[in-house]
């Protein structure tokens, strides 16, 4: 599933093409993905110009003054700007076309992602009650070990709490978990604010670093360019079970954590 720098590498790519365009028009070819399509989406935004497109967390808006198209990737989904006359292929599910003669065009063979509507000046129920960007000023050292006081759940568990900070996923917390050396068992309550402080900041890094590599690709993620991320060939942990850690040279361990495999150095994260 793309995570928060592919969908961050998404937007980047397509801000450029799509931000100040007017969309004339909407072609749905199926009226659901993992949700019913807004009907928004076709009675709505043609007509609309998009002032911006954002990221929260792992969805996109493309903003216009009469609200926000929706948009997350799901396990598969992959956006790309598109000259109007190119061949529709297999899962092309939904086409907005500029003004500029091009196509937004949004591809999903497993159609685990969606496209929703957000009305102007309201916060659609799947982003309400989400945790600060791990970007923001608003996340920090402080902010996980007040957070994650009196928690028993595993460190990783809580890391990939939605509520408590968004867009950190499977793969970058096992990164942060390993550069900041602490065991992805141990529970969230018992980490120190120093510990916090340095996944914190392990974590600001390792996201920033892999935006500008473009994501990771695993499976199905392609940037809108069609370019594949290239930070899965800098992974310290994730997907290396077994192999020398890159510390001590000692073999990784991966067993399951909140029933998602998980790799670590017994030696070298406590």
């Amino acid at each position: 599933m793309p995570e928060l720098p592919e969908v961050e590498t998404t937007r980047r790519g397509l801000a450029p093409h799509v931000e100040g365009r007017i969309v004339t028009a909407a072609t749905l070819r199926r009226p659901d993905l993992r949700w019913p399509i807004s009907p928004e989406i076709s009675e709505v935004l043609p007509g609309q110009r998009i002032d911006a497109v954002r990221r929260r967390a792992k969805y996109l808006l493309l903003d216009t003054v009469a609200g926000s198209a929706l948009l997350h990737l799901g396990m598969s989904g992959n956006l790309r700007v598109v000259p109007a006359d190119t061949p529709v292929r297999a899962h092309d599910h939904v086409d907005l076309a500029l003004d500029s003669g091009r196509l937004l065009r949004f591809n999903d063979p497993r159609r685990f992602g969606c496209l929703l509507w957000q009305a102007p000046g309201e916060v659609h129920e799947l982003l309400a009650g989400l945790g600060p960007e791990p970007l923001s000023e608003d996340f920090d050292g402080d902010y996980l070990f007040a957070t994650s006081r009196g928690r028993s759940a595993p460190v990783k568990t809580f890391l990939m709490d939605q509520r408590v900070v968004v867009g950190v996923g499977n793969i970058y917390v096992a990164e942060a978990l390993f550069a900041a050396g602490v065991s992805p068992l141990r529970a969230a309550g018992k980490v120190s604010r120093d510990r916090y402080a340095q996944l914190a900041d392990a974590i600001r890094r390792i996201l920033g670093h892999a935006i500008t590599r473009g994501g990771t690709t695993l499976r199905d993620f392609i940037s809108p360019d069609g370019a594949p991320g290239y930070f899965e060939q800098e992974l310290s942990a994730y997907g290396r079970g077994g192999e020398p850690c890159p510390r001590c040279g000692r073999p990784l361990k991966q067993a399951p954590i909140g029933q998602r495999a998980t790799v670590w150095c017994t030696h070298c994260q406590r």
